[in-house]
């Protein structure tokens, strides 16, 4: 987690915070001790010590206390995720330029691929993910909202819209519901592996991975591909 980046990202989402190397050490601890405790066993003791810090230090920048910290983090860390979710979904299929018929199925196996991979790839927000599905009742409502708003909200919208221009291109039948087939395309390319790798925590094999992605591809082209 670069500090510099954080900073840039806590100022975008809390505009009267200060930028000083305290806040990102305060981050820092925040990230790691929530995605070891969970939100719920997290103590600030523990994080303001993990940070070298005090206790006042934290709360003068997270007057909400833990609740305020876990919502920022939560924010800053899904917005790092997005932003490569959406690198990797223009670099696989760029609505402007729709694959060809043949080359669908490999467009959209790259992009199940690039996308699960993340789950390696940023292993201490999908930690905090893990958390957050297990303790759902005990997370502050706003720090929910807070988490889809800032990373999972915009990444599906902009899959819907690539899923409609292709269905615009004739390469799939979407029924008239893109959502829906950006949904479906989701459970069907990731579900299975975060449910036995427990959100990465216990990979599966590569050749295991390949295998339900590919699976989840060409179930999802059974579905939505359009006619020939």
């Amino acid at each position: 987690m670069a500090s510099t980046d954080f900073e840039d990202g806590m100022a975008a989402s809390r505009p009267r915070r200060g930028r000083g190397d305290k806040a990102a050490a305060l981050a820092h601890a925040a990230c790691e001790v929530f995605g070891r405790d969970g939100y719920t066993r997290a103590s600030i003791d523990t994080i303001a010590a993990e940070a070298g810090a005090s206790t006042r230090t934290l709360y003068n920048h997270f007057p909400g206390g833990k609740a305020e910290l876990f919502r920022s983090v939560m924010q800053w860390s899904a917005g790092q995720v997005r932003d490569e979710q959406l690198v990797r979904l223009r670099k696989c299929l760029d609505p402007q330029r729709p694959p060809r018929p043949e080359d669908l199925e490999r467009d959209l196996l790259a992009l199940a691929r690039a996308w699960v991979a993340l789950m390696t790839d940023f292993r201490d927000h999908f930690s905090l993910v893990r958390h957050i599905h297990g303790e759902a009742g005990h997370v502050p409502t706003e720090a929910l909202d807070a988490w889809q708003e800032a990373g999972p909200r915009p990444v599906s919208r902009e899959l819907t819209v690539v899923m409609a221009a292709l269905a615009d291109h004739g390469l799939l039948d979407v029924h008239g519901d893109p959502a829906q087939a950006t949904a479906h395309f989701m459970v069907l390319i990731s579900a299975d592996i975060v449910q036995r790798s427990y959100w990465g925590v216990i990979p599966l094999p590569p050749e295991e991975t390949d295998r339900i992605t590919a699976v989840g591809v060409q179930t999802f082209l059974r579905a939505y591909g359009a006619a020939r």
